[in-house]
Parts: structure tokens; sequence; C-alpha cells
């Protein structure tokens, strides 16, 4: 019997169910421009998997009627107050039909946004990462919108609260893909590396646990098709231009967005985590940028000898830069694509070394020198290899070898 025109056959049904389920998420808050309409992407879990909520086998979103207390010891998940209807999946199973603007569809995007990092991270580590919560909970519940000026992760739970959109009308953050990522990157960190058996304020675990959370965020980021093409095009393919790809919108109580396109050593920073995370997210920058070039140059798309990309890093201020990597928009656009794909790549590797790293540190005796190392020892033991020089370089040059 023919197909009803518009429908799937057996076959595509079950490639599209290969595929995932489908949301709609924000690369970026919908105020930024370039980014005003969501993008659909598509989660691992299969449609039909994913329940009213949304919730799974390793993430569930609960919404409450009235504000709650923000978690904090010895309150702590389940939620067992009143909640406002869930978010319900469409008959084919997906949750790509949900109103923009809705309560569900905050749910829903909260949702998305932990589960797609999730995926992201997992795939570069090839296993399943567990929860550092478990046994005690199985799954991680994120409350998606709470009257409160923050967001934070912690032992089996997720809540966003809300920040200061345009003209300083309260903007929630769980239409903030940045600060998702960077929360959950957190939870992935946890669960890929382990808790130390005392987990001290000094020292180097906490920032380093930042550090990792911002780089998750950006590379994240650059798994939107929709800002892979902004931020080049935005950019004309020169990286080292300041753009949405160095701005990480962590939230701390000072609210800071940080960049990752910088200069700083670890002699030039204190010891508050978030500041001395800094130059750790840099160098890990630097390499992503540098291998892009790299690939860029070896694919003829780029005449910069990627071996200068050091000196014009190091001792070019940031005019100087953009005058001698701009490129006219119309040479550009034929090579947009391609420029793409090398953008992608460097992206894998890095977020490949990063998480492989993992495998040679210890959460008791981390430092960032440590840290260092495993970068190093997990670039030269995998496809990244080519590039192990380059790692070690950027690590020693911002002081942490």
């Amino acid at each position: 019997m023919a197909q009803p025109s518009g429908s799937l056959s057996d076959r595509e049904a079950g490639e599209a169910a290969r595929l995932g389920t489908r949301f709609l998420v924000y690369p970026q808050p919908p105020f930024v421009p370039g980014y005003e309409r969501p993008e659909t992407v598509w989660i691992s879990t299969p449609p039909g998997s994913i329940r009213a909520g949304p919730a799974d086998d390793r993430v569930y979103v609960v919404d409450p009627v009235q504000a709650k207390t923000p978690y904090d010891f010895p309150y702590l998940p389940p939620y067992g107050g009143a909640a406002n209807p869930p978010a319900v999946p469409g008959p084919d199973g997906h949750f790509d039909h949900l109103a923009v603007g809705t309560r569900e569809f905050l749910s829903a995007h909260a949702f998305a946004c932990v589960r797609r990092v999730l995926d992201i991270c997992e795939g570069y580590l090839g296993r399943t990462l567990p929860w550092f919560f478990t046994p005690t909970y199985e799954r991680l519940e994120i409350v998606p919108h709470l009257p409160w000026d923050n967001a934070q992760s912690g032992f089996g739970f997720l809540e966003l609260g809300e920040e200061d959109g345009p003209n300083d009308e309260p903007f929630p953050f769980a239409l903030n893909f940045d600060v998702i990522a960077h929360e959950t990157g957190h939870a992935v960190l946890f669960g890929g590396l382990g808790v130390p058996r005392v987990l001290a304020r000094s020292g180097d675990y906490l920032a380093y646990h930042e550090a990792v959370a911002d780089l998750v965020s950006l590379l994240s980021l650059l798994t939107f098709d929709s800002a892979l093409d902004r931020i080049l095009r935005r950019t004309r393919g020169s990286l080292l231009v300041a753009s949405e790809l160095d701005r990480i919108a962590e939230l701390s109580q000072e609210r800071q967005i940080r960049t990752a396109n910088h200069a700083l050593k670890l002699a030039d920073v204190g010891d508050e985590v978030h500041d001395r995370s800094r130059p750790f997210v840099g160098a890990l920058y630097d390499a992503l940028v540098h291998i892009f070039q790299a690939i860029a140059t070896e694919r003829g798309l780029s005449t910069l000898d990627p071996r200068r990309y050091g000196e014009i890093r190091r001792e070019l201020d940031a005019r100087e830069i953009e005058r001698l990597l701009n490129v006219p928009r119309q040479d550009y656009e034929l090579k947009h694509f391609a420029l793409k794909s090398a953008l992608s790549e460097a992206r894998d590797l890095i977020g490949l070394v990063l998480t492989g790293s993992w495998a040679y540190l210890n959460a008791d005796r981390l430092t960032f020198g440590a840290a260092a190392e495993a970068i190093v020892a997990m670039a030269g033991n995998s496809r990244a290899a080519p590039y192990r020089d380059l790692f070690e370089d950027n690590l020693a040059w911002r002081g942490f070898l």
C-alpha cells in the first residue's frame, strides 16, 4: 500500500527514532541578537522514552506552584509540594511542539539543555557518566523556575532562578543555555573525576571545577549549528577576534561574565576560585583556536602559518590581530562551510582531550599542574597526538608546567 502524503515509512520512522527526541533550545538567551529563535536539537533518548515532566531514567523536572526555598543541606530533594502541570510529549513522543513562553516550554528547555550537555560529554568519553549523588538519588531533579536571583547545582538537584534581562525585566535562567551547561558541567566532572574525601575551599580542586564547567559550556555552545554559523561569520573565521564564543556567562555572587580569550597566566590571578580558573580556560581556548587554525591552513582555507600563532597571540593587541586576520566578506563566504567543519573537528579534539584527561587524575590530589600534565598525556595518547606539543606549549606559557 502506498504511504499517505507526508507520512514516514517504517524505515524512515526507525531512522528518525535513532536520532532521539526533538526539543527546541536557545543556544544563547533570545534577547541576544541572532538567537531570537530556538534551534531544534535531538536528545539521545528515543521518542516515547521521555515521559511527561519531562522525565526519563536520569533526569526529571518538577515545577513548584509556589516559590520554594532554594535547596540547602539538610533541605534536599525530592520536592514534595504542589506542582504545575508537566510538559507533555506530543503524539510522536517529541517535545518540539510546546509553545515558547509557556511554563511547559521552560521545563522542557531546562531538561533538554541538561540532557544535551550530558550527551556531549558522554559522547567524548564513550561511556555513561554516573551521577555523583548515587545511590542516594537515581535521578537529577530540575526545578526550572524560582523567584530567586541565582542558579545552583548540588546533591541531586539543579534549580534555576532569574537574571536581569532587557529593560531590567526578570529573565529565567532556564532559558540561558550557558548557565545550565556550566552547572551541568560541575555535575559531569563530579561523576567523571569523583568527589574528594575532603572538599577543601583552598587549593586547586574547586578552581579546576570552575574551569572545566566553563569549558563544557563553551564546547557545548559549539555544537549548535546556528552558533557555529554566527560565530564564524561574525569573525570571518578569525577566532582571536572577540565574539560570543569567548564570553562565558558564568554565574557567581558577582554575576560576572568572564572571557576565555585573554593572556592571563597563573601568576597573574589570585586564590578566588573563579579568578584562579581563568588561565586554564585561556590555555584550552588557545589550543582550540590554534588547532582550528592549523586544520584550516592544512586544508588551504587560510594563509596564516600556524607556527606564528603563538607570536600573534602573545605579542599583538586586539586591534593589530583584527587587522592582520581580516578577511573580505566575499572571500570568507566561499570558505564558510569548510571552516565550519574545521572548527567542529577542533572542538571535538578539545572535548576528547579534556574529558579523557580525567582518567589520569586523582580527586584527592588534584592540582593545576597535575591537570596540565593529564591534558598533555591524553593528547599524546589519542587522535589529538599531532597537537600534543601545542597543548604542552600553551599550558607551559600559562605557568602550569
